[in-house]
């Protein structure tokens, strides 16, 4: 059996073909009545294969018979009786559960071009079993659908779960069509890898005629060759032609997986093989193909002047916004308030970029302006959650909607004069009059920092609370930052208990801002 042309009996061979030219292959049948299959798989171009059997010679039974050399010297001229003919690029088998003995021929051509192509012929098939078998249903079916991801989901194959064989499933992903056979999906990686190695000017063989022979190029001398090279590095080819758009990737024996990495708005083809790792033969299952969903059309929002617009933005998010001012203007005011977390702003007048911050709390920003400017707005939200802020364009610079704020908005309580049913606060204020009104709500003990942080929305105002919880309102400023600061004893509450207060500062344009929360204790006994 070290001859080339022949086949062992349950072994897959692989082999190659020239175009135009026929090859034989041989394999015995020593005894009547054997069941046989047969099985060839063209890899990457259409084969015409057809089997046949001549009668044995007298003497090739029993000891002492002549090499089957010898034997197919007599009558590889014959003609033999012609079982089974097939044309095309699908995996064909021959099947029978008694044949005769005889010596049996295999023809392959290949008219397209020089091609890989497998064979397999055992005569115990129902012990073999090489290829995984395919469930009762071998679609692929996809589950969901995204703008860069497909889900797959199939049906295990019968040899893993009855059979309990090592079984692991391979998923190809292409952009041109679906694939028959994981021989043809190594072709195609392996002769791309070929061809991107150009051949030097002047010589009759270049790498790609060694290579498909199984010898190492000069230039991929050392390296694995093969399709697992290639598919490790998918969309990273370096070589001067990417192959981006056909991968390969196993995933062990899970019947579902998701596909990611993909391209908005573009079709794809899905392969899904079963392969036994003990045999490393595979059994491929119905294809399928998928158009992924279009990018959402981003809208972007028509800021008015002088007009407060609320923006929510998904975590990682992003949101454009446009402010294109009537009037010609000498500055533009742009006033933000981010109402959870830090969100990144950028503004660009006419393409040119003069502005890019992150921004907490209320922030102001003003630009020089420009006639019949028009300035975009990129927002893009925070990676810890959603991020919600309010903002506001406006071209004359008096027209102030937010109030001014202290660098430093949190309450300090005074602990010494802590009471059964009273607690005394301060808090920083500004050079500008402003109205602030303060509220208190009862809560439990096992309130703490965390929860308090969830519930710290700057923009939701004192029109979201209880009256029952607003404890007073007061104006006041001082011209003297220094001395910009307020005092208040909250009193009428109960000993022992834990209480969470709120101060919000509201400004002209009825718009407020929630200092950070306070969470103070009155004492138990006194």
């Amino acid at each position: 059996f070290h001859d080339s042309s022949v086949i062992p009996d349950g072994a897959e061979i692989s082999s190659y073909l020239f175009r135009d030219t026929p090859k034989r292959y041989f394999f015995v049948v020593e005894e009547d009545n054997t069941p046989l299959a047969v099985t060839v798989t063209p890899c990457d171009a259409p084969l015409e294969w057809k089997l046949s059997v001549q009668e044995l010679p007298e003497e090739a039974s029993g000891e002492g018979s002549e090499p089957l050399e010898q034997q197919k010297q007599q009558i590889t001229n014959e003609e033999g009786t012609e079982l089974f003919s097939y044309k095309g690029n699908d995996v064909e088998y021959f099947v029978s559960s008694s044949s005769p003995s005889g010596l049996y021929q295999l023809d392959v051509l290949s008219t397209e071009k020089d091609t890989h192509f497998k064979a397999y012929a055992t005569t115990t098939p129902e012990s073999d079993q090489p290829y995984p078998e395919l469930p009762y249903d071998p679609r692929i079916d996809v589950t969901s659908l995204g703008r860069t991801t497909v889900t797959l989901a199939w049906k295990p194959s019968p040899t893993a779960s009855l059979l309990k064989q090592p079984i692991q499933y391979c998923i190809v992903i292409s952009k041109e069509h679906n694939f028959k056979s994981l021989c043809a999906v190594e072709a195609k990686l392996s002769s791309d890898d070929a061809f991107m190695m150009a051949p030097k000017p002047g010589l009759d063989f270049s790498p790609f005629d060694f290579a498909h022979f199984g010898f190492p190029s000069d230039n991929n001398s050392g390296k694995e060759r093969g399709f697992l090279k290639s598919s490790s590095k998918f969309g990273r080819h370096t070589s001067s032609k990417p192959r981006a758009d056909l991968h390969k990737v196993c995933i062990g024996n899970k019947n579902i997986f998701t596909v990611s990495d993909l391209k908005p708005d573009t079709q794809y083809y899905f392969d899904m093989f079963a392969v036994n790792t003990n045999t490393n033969m595979s059994t491929a299952y119905i294809g399928t193909f998928a158009r992924t969903k279009e990018e959402a059309k981003q809208k972007t929002v028509e800021l008015k002047d002088g007009k407060v617009t609320d923006v929510f933005i998904k975590r990682k998010g992003v949101k454009f916004l446009r402010f294109a001012p009537v009037s010609s203007h000498q500055k533009v005011t742009f006033s933000i308030h981010s109402c959870l977390d830090a969100v990144q702003i950028q503004v660009r007048r006419d393409g040119k970029l003069l502005l890019s911050q992150n921004v907490e709390g209320v922030r102001q920003f003003q630009l020089r302006g420009k006639a019949k400017a028009k300035y975009l707005i990129r927002l893009k939200g925070s990676k810890k959650g959603a991020s919600m802020l309010k903002i506001l364009a406006t071209t004359r610079p008096n027209k102030q909607s937010f109030p001014s704020l202290p660098e430093d908005t949190r309450i300090k309580a005074f602990d010494k004069l802590r009471t059964c049913s009273s607690v005394t606060v301060a808090w920083l204020g500004t050079q500008e009059r402003n109205k602030f009104c303060i509220y208190k709500r009862e809560v439990d003990d096992n309130y703490n920092e965390e929860r308090k942080k969830r519930e710290q929305n700057q923009c939701l105002g004192p029109d979201t609370r209880k009256k029952s919880e607003k404890v007073l309102c007061k104006y006041f400023h001082s011209q003297n930052i220094q001395k910009a600061v307020t005092t208040e004893t909250i009193r009428g509450l109960q000993p022992g208990k834990s209480y969470l207060l709120d101060v919000y500062v509201i400004g002209h344009g009825g718009h407020s801002v929630k200092y950070q929360s306070k969470l103070v204790k009155t004492r138990k006994f006194c």
